[in-house]
């Protein structure tokens, strides 16, 4: 595919060529002018992992009955009115005939030239994730919701008007037919209450769709969310100074490195700091409530036999995992520059897994990191000399600051609140996030050793970063053998 015109392309000069910007010609591009029928979620430096253009909120008119039942469908809608969750009636509906089957419809969502308009499709795709989340695990809401002992049993067999548009319209964007969080729950799946602001304010930020009381801005729901949309947007600095790193060490320019260093260390702050924002968008006691509509298929009591989609894998029930924020494209970036090896464990195994959840371009662009980072040895590259190897340390000292956050959170938001011993995205709750958490500290320690001692005394607060360290890996080892014996893990 032919890149899209940018600014330098367009008054007829070539901006430098490196291996990324070959294998991914849109990277440097214009956003705003890209066609339709690119995936929403490609990969450029100003956009980030963010999708090219806002997120489209208007169907078709076509697609009139599909946006009534998403809207009739939250337990609290817009108007502040009960919806049919609240009553659990949204099953019921749905299996009343109030949809139509729109599958043969999606081949009519296309751009001028023929080819499939991804953003409309992307847009179709997220509210089927909701209505399909929404008609599963509605009888775990019901039964949560009640008070009564555990999730119990969810629907297993998804009606083929529900079925069929969403695995049709998982296949055209090569992701799982079920709720994502780049596709569906949280980057495609926000607007803004004054567009001429944009994204520049937190508080401009609204929901498109919700499973509660997220179509309340100020709603713990809609904090969750959208608290992830602000970190995201700021991902274009990380993408520019990712193939700043990959460029500077092909070229053996340490000064391009350094430069490139200093980008995403600034973006990464500026992430952190959106990041912690968190506890006062959402509260910890409110998650387990819309929780419930985010699980999956995959390693989940409830759904002990998979689901049958009607119509589609020849009748055969499938399973998939469920939304989380594992499936963000910002740390994985970073594990694979900085070459943070994970431990060979059936946890890792799953940290694998989530790749396959992620839209294609953030998957394209993750194993083209990996690989050249791998082969470019990124890391010997910046363990060389003193200067480096303190902004390698600084940038994984940001990878640990993310993932020990991701960890209270779990711990906050999860682990206080509920027995429940698997996170929505299927992995156990307690040991996961430690596994790759540990992995970093210990890497961190690694290289510290590496640092000649009469160094240490004009590194000033690198000492006091990697002391912390030290301190908090002996912490979580006390807290996660403590939280595994309560739970008989």
């Amino acid at each position: 595919m032919a890149p899209f015109l940018n600014e330098a392309s367009a008054k007829g000069h070539e901006t430098p060529s490196s291996k990324t910007e070959k294998l991914f010609p849109h990277i440097h591009s214009d956003p705003a002018v890209a066609p339709s029928s690119l995936d929403p979620f490609t990969i450029t430096t100003s956009t980030g992992f963010m999708p090219l253009k806002t997120p489209i909120v208007e169907l078709p008119a076509v697609w009139k009955p599909l946006s009534d039942i998403a809207e009739q469908m939250p337990i609290v809608k817009e108007d502040g009115t009960p919806g049919l969750l609240a009553t659990y009636e949204f099953g019921p509906t749905i299996d009343k005939g109030v949809l139509p089957d729109f599958t043969a419809e999606i081949d009519n969502l296309v751009c001028a030239d023929g080819k499939p308009n991804l953003e409309l499709v992307t847009a179709v795709f997220r509210d089927y994730s909701f209505l399909a989340s929404s008609y599963l695990l509605e009888p775990c809401w019901e039964r949560w919701n009640k008070g009564l002992e555990g999730y119990g049993l969810g629907r297993d067999v998804l009606p083929r008007c529900l079925a069929g548009p969403l695995y049709k319209t998982a296949k055209l964007l090569d992701i799982p037919p079920f709720m994502a969080y780049a596709a569906a729950y949280s980057l495609y799946n926000y607007r803004f209450a004054n567009p001429s602001i944009g994204a520049s304010q937190y508080e401009n930020l609204r929901l498109i769709r919700a499973f509660e009381r997220g179509l309340d801005p100020l709603s713990s729901e809609a904090g969750f969310i959208l608290t992830h949309v602000d970190m995201v947007q700021h991902s274009g600095g990380l993408i520019k100074g990712a193939v700043g790193v990959l460029d500077g060490v092909a070229s053996k320019t340490t000064e391009e490195v350094v430069d490139a260093f200093h980008s995403l260390l600034s973006t990464m702050k500026i992430i952190e700091e959106s990041m912690e924002a968190m506890w006062s968008h959402s509260r910890p006691k409110d998650y387990i409530s819309y929780r419930t509509f985010i699980f999956g298929i995959t390693n989940q009591s409830m759904f002990p036999n998979g689901v049958v989609y009607e119509g589609e894998n020849d009748g055969k029930p499938m399973d998939f995992r469920g939304e989380s924020g594992a499936n963000d494209a910002i740390i994985p970036l970073l594990d694979y520059l900085l070459q943070i090896p994970m431990p060979v464990n059936p946890l890792t195994e799953i940290l694998k897994d989530f790749r396959n959840y992620r839209p294609k371009p953030h998957r394209d662009f993750l194993t083209h990191v990996r690989e050249e980072s791998e082969a470019l040895n990124t890391r010997e590259f910046c363990l060389k000399d003193l200067e480096t190897r303190v902004l390698y340390l600084k940038l994984l000292d940001h990878v640990r600051s993310f993932r020990w956050r991701h960890w209270l959170f779990a711990r906050e938001y999860i682990i206080r609140q509920t027995s429940h011993p698997t996170a929505t995205g299927g992995s156990p709750i307690v040991t996961w996030l430690p596994n790759q958490l540990i992995a970093v500290m210990d890497l961190m320690c690694e290289v510290w050793e590496g640092v000649a001692k009469e160094d240490h005394a004009a590194l000033g607060k690198t000492v006091e970063m990697m002391a912390n360290v030290q301190d908090q890996r002996e912490k979580l080892h006390i807290e996660v053998q403590r939280w595994c014996q309560e739970r008989g893990v």
